[in-house]
C-alpha cells in the first residue's frame, strides 16, 4: 500500500530536488545558533552561497531594534556531491538583546563583479524573539480531542442532515459540541482542538473562511462558542482554535475587491501571477487564495483575530495551520502578540516536512505536531512495514533530536489523511496497541473524534471511486452505535496518562526487543515512579520478561496487545 503524509518529498527524487534548491543561492533558511536566543546570548547565524562567480561580502542588516550591519566570515568551502559544486559558509555572531526584544534583519551577498547584491533566500526578511522559554505549564498534561463540527454532533432532538455525498454538510453543531462536553470530559480529554468554526463558503471543513471575527450562521452564533469556552473551562478543559493564517475564501470580501480593481488597497494583499485570472493558491485550488502575510494590512487582520479569539473569547491557544506557508517573521511576530495578550498559550503549528525543518520553527511554536511519529507509528502497527529494530532506533534518534522543551504533540491520524484503522484492516487489536504506545510516549496524545469508538473509513482517500479526503471524515457515532470495548480501552489510556506524570516528562529507555517473535518493551521513569510498557506484534501469544533497574517484569501477551506495569518509588 502506497501511504505517506509527506506527499512532497514522497520520491528520492522529489528528495533530491528539494535538497538541491535549498543549497542553491544565498541561503540562510533562519539558521540561527541558539533558535530560540536568551538574553545573555550572541546567536550565530548561518549562511550558505553556492553560485557560479566569486562573493567578495555578506552583510546581515539588522532593522530592528536599531539599524546596524554586521559583516559574515568565510569559516568553510566545501565540496557538494549533490549540485557537483563547492558551497561556501559564512557567519556572524548577533549581539544579546534584552528579553522581549524582537530582531529584525535580511541578509545581502556582494558579487565580486560590483553587480547588485543579491538577497539570501528572495528577499526574505528574518527574526526572532529573545526570551526565556515561556512553555504553558499545563500542554505537558493535555490530551486532546479534536472535533470536527460539522461530523461530531447535530444536537438534542436533531438529526443529521440527509446527504448524497461526504461533502456535503452533514449539520453538525456548536450546540451539539456543548452538550457532549460531559462526554468528552468523562472520557477524560481536558482539551479540545476545535476545527475552523468560521464563516466560509458552504463547506464542510470551514477551511474555506470568509470571515475571521465570527462564526458560521449554520453551526451557530458567536453566543454560542463564547459558552462553548466558559463551559469547557468549568470542566477543566482547554480549548484550542485552528488558526489559518496562509489562505482563505476567494469570496473573502477582500479579495473580490481586488478582483474589481487592482488599484484596490486590498490588491497587495494577495500574490497575482496574471491578474485577474491566476494567483498564488493553497495547492493550486483555485478557491483558496494565498494572503500576503507579509503585507503589513492582512498582518494586521490575522493578528488582530488571534487577540480576539485568545483575548476576548477565552481560547487557550493556537494550532497553526499548514506553517510552512507564512514567512518566519510572521509567526515570530504572532508569538510576541500572543504572548503579550495570553502568557500561557499554547501554540503549535502544522509542519508536514522533515524533522530539521520542523524544529526550524523553535522559538516562535512551543512545538509543531509530530508527523515523523505518525508516520512511523502507522508504518509500524497498520501497515507492519517497519521492523521493530527500525521503530526502536527511530524513536531514540527522535527524542535525541528534539529539544525537551520543543512540544510535540502526538497523533495516528486527523481529518486529512486515512484513518489509521482503515489503514489497519479495521484490526482494532492493532489501533489499540498503537494508541498505547502513543499514550506511553512523551509527546501529548491527540485523538481525532471517532477513532475512539469505531467510526471506520470505507473506502481510502486515494483509491478509486473515493471521495478525496472527505472519506476520512465519516459523522460521529453515539450510543449503541459506539465500539463500547475500543471506547472504554482509549477512556483507560486517557486517565492511565492524566494520573502518572512520568509519562508526560519521565525518560525512556528501551529494555526488550525481540525481532524473531516481535515483541517490544521499554521503561518511562523518573525519581518517582517507573512504567514499563510491553507490545506483542505477532498472531501468537508471546511472553516477555524485561528487566529494569534490577526489578524483573513478566508480561503475557496474547496476540497484537499490550500491557504496562506501574513500580511507584518511595
Amino acid at each position: 500500500m502506497k501511504e505517506f503524509v509527506f506527499g512532497s518529498l514522497s520520491t528520492v527524487e522529489q528528495r533530491v530536488a528539494h535538497m538541491r534548491a535549498r543549497r542553491q543561492g544565498i541561503k540562510h533558511h533562519n539558521r540561527l545558533t541558539p533558535r530560540a536566543p536568551r538574553p545573555q546570548d550572541k546567536p550565530v547565524l548561518t549562511v550558505t552561497v553556492q553560485l557560479d562567480r566569486p562573493i567578495v561580502r555578506v552583510e546581515c542588516i539588522v532593522t530592528e531594534p536599531a539599524t546596524a550591519v554586521f559583516p559574515l566570515q568565510c569559516v568553510k568551502t566545501e565540496w557538494d556531491l549533490i549540485n557537483w559544486s563547492y558551497i561556501e559558509t559564512w557567519q556572524t555572531a548577533l549581539p544579546a538583546e534584552p528579553a522581549g526584544t524582537l530582531v529584525r534583519y535580511h541578509i545581502k551577498a556582494y558579487p565580486a563583479d560590483g553587480t547588485a547584491p543579491l538577497m539570501a533566500d528572495d528577499g526574505e526578511v528574518f527574526s526572532y524573539l529573545v526570551g526565556e522559554p515561556s512553555l504553558p505549564e499545563w500542554a505537558a498534561g493535555t490530551i486532546t480531542y479534536q472535533i470536527f463540527p460539522d461530523r461530531f454532533y447535530p444536537g438534542d432532538g436533531r438529526h443529521w442532515n440527509p446527504v448524497h455525498s461526504l461533502n456535503d454538510i452533514y449539520g453538525g453543531t456548536l450546540r451539539g459540541i456543548i452538550q457532549k462536553l460531559d462526554y468528552v470530559a468523562d472520557m477524560g480529554f481536558n482539551a479540545i482542538w476545535l476545527n475552523p468554526f468560521f464563516p466560509d463558503d458552504n463547506t464542510h471543513h470551514g477551511y474555506h473562511a470568509t470571515d475571521y471575527f465570527n462564526v458560521n450562521p449554520r453551526l451557530g452564533t458567536l453566543a454560542d462558542i463564547r459558552e462553548l469556552v466558559t463551559k469547557a473551562h468549568q470542566r477543566g478543559i482547554r480549548m484550542i482554535l485552528d488558526f489559518v493564517a496562509n489562505h482563505w475564501s476567494s469570496r473573502h470580501e477582500s479579495f473580490q475587491e481586488a478582483l474589481k480593481d487592482p488599484a484596490s488597497r486590498y490588491y497587495e494583499w494577495y500574490h497575482w501571477i496574471d491578474y485577474p485570472h491566476d494567483y498564488e493558491t493553497f495547492f493550486g485550488v483555485m478557491h483558496l487564495p494565498q494572503v500576503n502575510a507579509n503585507h503589513p494590512e492582512v498582518r494586521q487582520y490575522l493578528l488582530d483575530s488571534a487577540r480576539f479569539w485568545l483575548g476576548d473569547v477565552g481560547f487557550d491557544g493556537l494550532r497553526c495551520d499548514y506553517a510552512l506557508g507564512p514567512s518566519h517573521d510572521f509567526w515570530t511576530e504572532l508569538r510576541q502578540v500572543v504572548k503579550q495578550v495570553k502568557p500561557d498559550a499554547w501554540i503549535y503549528g502544522e509542519v508536514v516536512e522533515s524533522p530539521a525543518t520542523i524544529l526550524s520553527y523553535e522559538g516562535r511554536f512551543d512545538g509543531c505536531l509530530d508527523f515523523p511519529l505518525m508516520q512511523a507509528m502507522r508504518d509500524t502497527f497498520a501497515m507492519e512495514r517497519m521492523s521493530l529494530s527500525a521503530f526502536d532506533t527511530f524513536l531514540h534518534q527522535h527524542e535525541q533530536y528534539f529539544p525537551a522543551a520543543y512540544i510535540l504533540p502526538s497523533f495516528l491520524d486527523n481529518h486529512d489523511m486515512n484513518r489509521f484503522s482503515w489503514l489497519a484492516k479495521d484490526d482494532q487489536r492493532k489501533l489499540r496497541l498503537a494508541a498505547l504506545c502513543q499514550f506511553t510516549l512523551s509527546g501529548p496524545p491527540v485523538v481525532y473524534n471517532g477513532s475512539e469508538v469505531g467510526v471506520r473509513q470505507h473506502v481510502g482517500m486515494w483509491e478509486e471511486g473515493s471521495q478525496g479526503m472527505a472519506e476520512c471524515r465519516q459523522p460521529m457515532t453515539w450510543g449503541e452505535a459506539q465500539d463500547a470495548e475500543l471506547r472504554d480501552y482509549y477512556r483507560w489510556l486517557i486517565h492511565l496518562r492524566r494520573e502518572h506524570q512520568v509519562l508526560w516528562h519521565g525518560r525512556r529507555q528501551t529494555i526488550h526487543l525481540d525481532e524473531a517473535s516481535k515483541t517490544y518493551a521499554y521503561a518511562r521513569f523518573d525519581e518517582n515512579a517507573t512504567i514499563v510498557v510491553a507490545l506483542n506484534l505477532s498472531e501468537a501469544q508471546q511472553v516477555v520478561t524485561a528487566v529494569f533497574k534490577d526489578i524483573s517484569h513478566t508480561f503475557t501477551l496474547p496476540p497484537w496487545s499490550g500491557d504496562v506495569h506501574i513500580v511507584r518509588r518511595t
